[in-house]
C-alpha cells in the first residue's frame, strides 16, 4: 500500500431517455453537457484551440475552485468560531466569583424613570490582606483584619451610550451608615448579626463591616442612582491585569515619593509602569506634595484609568489577542461580581464603539475639610447637583460632548404642582403600555386587565428593564391630559415626560404598588391633584468641582 487512492476507469455514461430522432447519434457525453464549447459566429474564422488557451482555461477553473473552497472554509470558521466564542463566554462567566451586593428596589433611587436604559456600575478596589493580596505588598492580616473599600467609583453610562461618567468617593467620606448585616470577606457570606445605624462613620467602614451590600446602600443614598451592577477587585487582581497588557504609561511633573511606600516614581516624566509600581502608584496616600486627604490619590487613580482607556482604544490591547485574553482571564479570576456577565460586557462594549476617550469624564465628590474624627465632610447640596446632572444627562465640566449637546436647551415653562387647566379625557382614547418593574410575576397582566375593565385601551404589557419603587406614568409631549387621566386612576403615581415614549402613555409598576386601580374621572373633569414633571432646565454645578477628562494626556 502506498497510501494513494486507487484509480477507477471511467465507465460508460448512463443513457438518458431515447432520442426522438431515430437518426440521432445517441446519448450525449456528460462532459459536453457540463461544459459546452461556444463557437464563434463565423466558424471558418475560428482560431484553433492552443496549448496556451487550454492553460488559461484550466487556470480560470482552478481559481473558481479555490474561491469555492475559501468560501466554504470561511463559513466553517464562522460556525466553529461562534461555538468557540459561546464556549469561551460561558467559561468566562463561570470564572466570576458571585457576591450579593445589589438593592434594586431601593427607595433611595431618585427619578428612576429618567434612569431607564442606563447602565450603572459600582466598582470597588478592595484593600484586603487575605491570600494573594498579602503577597503583593498590601500588608498582612496582622496589620489590618477584614477588608476595606480602598477605591470606590460609580460609573454611569446613559441609555444613548453617548458618554461615560465615573464618580470617585473618598474612602474617609463621612456617612450615615444604615443597618447592615455583618460580612465575612474571607467567605463572601453575610451573617444574621447586624450593625445598627451610625452617624459619623467612614465610607470605608461601611464596606469593612457590612460588605458590598452595605456599601451599595450608602452609595445609592448619596447619589440617588440605581446601582445595577457590582464589581469588586483586589490588589493581586489589579497587579496581574496591568502586567498582562504590558504596563500603562503615566506621566508626572515631579518624583512621586510616599512616606510609607517610599519612592514610587523616583524620576519625573513619562514612563510605563506595571506590577508593584503600578499598584503603589494608585495606592500611595502619604505624598507630601499632595497635602492631606485622599484627593491626590484619587486624581492619580483617575489619570491611570484614563491612560489605560486610551491605550485600549488605541488598539494596543483590543487588537492584541494575547494581551486581551490575558487581561480578561486576570479580570475574571480576581473579581467578585453581581449582575455582571461577559456577554453583557461585550454588548455594552459594542454599543460604546463610537465613544472616544474625550467623552469619558472622571469626577470627585466634593468635601469641605475634615471633622474631629478625620472624616471628609461631604458637601451634600453640591453632591445632589452633580448626580442630578448625571441622571438628566446634562453637560459636565471638561467633557467633550457632541455638537448637539453643547447648547443649553431653553428652559421649559414651569409646571405647577396643581394643573387645573388639564381636564380628564375619555379612557377609550388612551393607549397604555403596562410595564412591570417589581419582582411580582404577572403584575402587569393583572393590572392591564383591571385598566381594560375601566375602559382604557391596553396596547401591550412587558417587563421594565429599570427599577421603580412606586408607580410612574411616562408620557411624550402632547399627551399631558392623557397621562394625568391615567395617573388619577393610580393613587400616588408620579407623572413624567419621557422622550422614548412616542405615543400614548407607559405605566411602570414598581415594587411598592399595591394593586389599587380607581375608576377614571369623568370626561372634562379638571385634574388638580396630579403633578406633571417636565424636563429640568439644568443645575448649577460647583465651580471647584475636580474632574479629569480621559482624553487629556497632558503631564500632571
Amino acid at each position: 500500500m502506498t497510501g494513494e487512492l486507487p484509480v477507477t476507469p471511467a465507465g460508460p455514461v448512463s443513457p438518458g431517455p431515447a432520442p426522438a430522432d431515430p437518426n440521432s447519434p445517441g446519448p450525449v457525453p456528460l462532459a459536453a453537457v457540463a461544459a459546452p464549447r461556444v463557437l464563434p459566429a463565423d466558424e471558418s474564422k475560428a482560431e484553433p484551440e492552443t496549448r496556451l488557451s487550454r492553460k488559461k482555461a484550466a487556470g480560470r477553473r482552478r481559481v473558481r475552485s479555490i474561491a469555492r473552497v475559501i468560501a466554504a472554509g470561511m463559513a466553517l470558521v464562522m460556525l466553529v468560531g461562534t461555538g468557540i466564542l459561546w464556549t469561551y463566554l460561558r467559561s468566562t462567566d463561570n470564572a466570576f466569583a458571585q457576591i450579593a451586593a445589589l438593592d434594586l428596589d431601593s427607595t433611595d433611587v431618585v427619578n428612576p424613570e429618567q434612569q431607564y436604559g442606563d447602565e450603572t456600575y459600582l466598582i470597588v478596589g478592595t484593600d484586603t490582606r487575605i491570600g494573594a493580596s498579602g503577597l503583593v505588598g498590601a500588608g498582612t492580616v496582622a496589620d489590618a483584619e477584614g477588608a476595606r473599600s480602598d477605591t470606590v467609583i460609580l460609573v454611569n453610562i446613559p441609555a444613548d451610550r453617548s458618554r461615560v461618567v465615573a464618580v470617585s468617593f473618598p474612602r474617609d467620606l463621612d456617612i450615615e451608615r444604615p443597618v447592615c448585616n455583618a460580612w465575612d470577606p474571607a467567605t463572601g457570606e453575610y451573617s444574621s448579626e447586624t450593625y445598627g445605624e451610625a452617624s459619623g462613620d467612614k465610607l470605608n467602614a461601611a464596606y469593612a463591616l457590612g460588605g458590598p451590600k452595605c456599601l451599595v446602600k450608602v452609595i445609592q443614598k448619596l447619589s440617588g442612582m440605581r446601582v445595577g451592577h457590582f464589581v469588586g477587585i483586589d490588589f493581586a487582581g489589579f497587579e496581574q491585569m496591568v502586567d498582562t497588557i504590558g504596563g500603562v504609561e503615566v506621566c508626572t511633573t515631579e518624583p512621586l515619593i510616599d512616606s510609607e511606600l517610599g519612592p514610587v516614581l523616583p524620576q519625573a516624566g513619562r514612563q510605563t509602569i506595571s506590577g508593584q509600581t503600578a499598584l503603589n502608584y494608585v495606592r500611595a496616600r502619604y505624598v507630601e506634595s499632595e497635602g492631606t486627604g485622599d484627593y491626590g490619590r484619587i486624581k492619580r487613580q483617575q489619570l491611570f484609568l484614563s491612560a489605560l482607556l486610551r491605550q485600549a482604544l488605541s488598539g494596543h490591547v483590543l487588537l492584541d489577542p494575547t494581551k486581551l485574553n490575558g487581561f480578561i482571564d486576570a479580570f475574571t479570576a480576581n473579581t467578585f461580581v453581581e449582575n455582571v456577565r461577559t456577554q453583557d460586557l461585550l454588548s455594552l462594549g459594542q454599543s460604546l464603539q463610537g465613544v472616544e476617550a474625550g467623552a469619558v469624564t472622571f469626577l470627585t465628590v466634593p468635601t469641605s475639610g475634615t471633622n474631629e474624627w478625620g472624616n471628609e465632610i461631604p458637601r451634600l447640596d453640591d453632591i445632589d447637583a452633580i448626580f442630578k446632572a448625571i441622571i438628566e444627562d446634562l453637560p459636565l465640566p471638561g467633557e467633550e460632548v457632541p455638537v448637539e449637546r453643547t447648547s443649553t436647551p431653553p428652559a421649559p415653562e414651569p409646571l405647577a404642582a396643581s394643573v387645573p387647566e388639564l381636564a380628564a379625557v375619555s379612557p377609550y382614547s388612551i393607549a397604555i403600555h403596562v410595564s412591570n418593574a417589581s419582582n411580582q410575576s404577572g403584575l402587569a397582566a393583572v393590572t392591564a386587565n383591571t385598566l381594560t375593565q375601566y375602559g382604557y385601551t391596553v396596547s401591550g404589557t412587558g417587563n421594565y428593564t429599570g427599577s421603580s419603587a412606586g408607580v410612574v406614568v411616562r408620557y411624550p409631549v402632547g399627551y399631558e391630559a392623557e397621562a394625568a387621566t391615567v395617573a388619577a386612576s393610580l393613587p400616588g403615581a408620579v407623572v413624567t415626560e419621557a422622550t422614548d415614549v412616542t405615543a400614548g402613555v407607559e405605566v411602570v409598576l414598581g415594587s411598592q404598588f399595591d394593586g389599587t386601580v380607581l375608576a377614571p374621572p369623568a370626561v372634562g373633569t379638571p385634574i388638580t391633584d396630579v403633578h406633571l414633571s417636565g424636563a429640568d432646565p439644568g443645575v448649577e454645578l460647583p465651580p471647584d468641582l475636580s474632574y479629569t477628562n480621559a482624553g487629556d494626556d497632558t503631564c500632571a
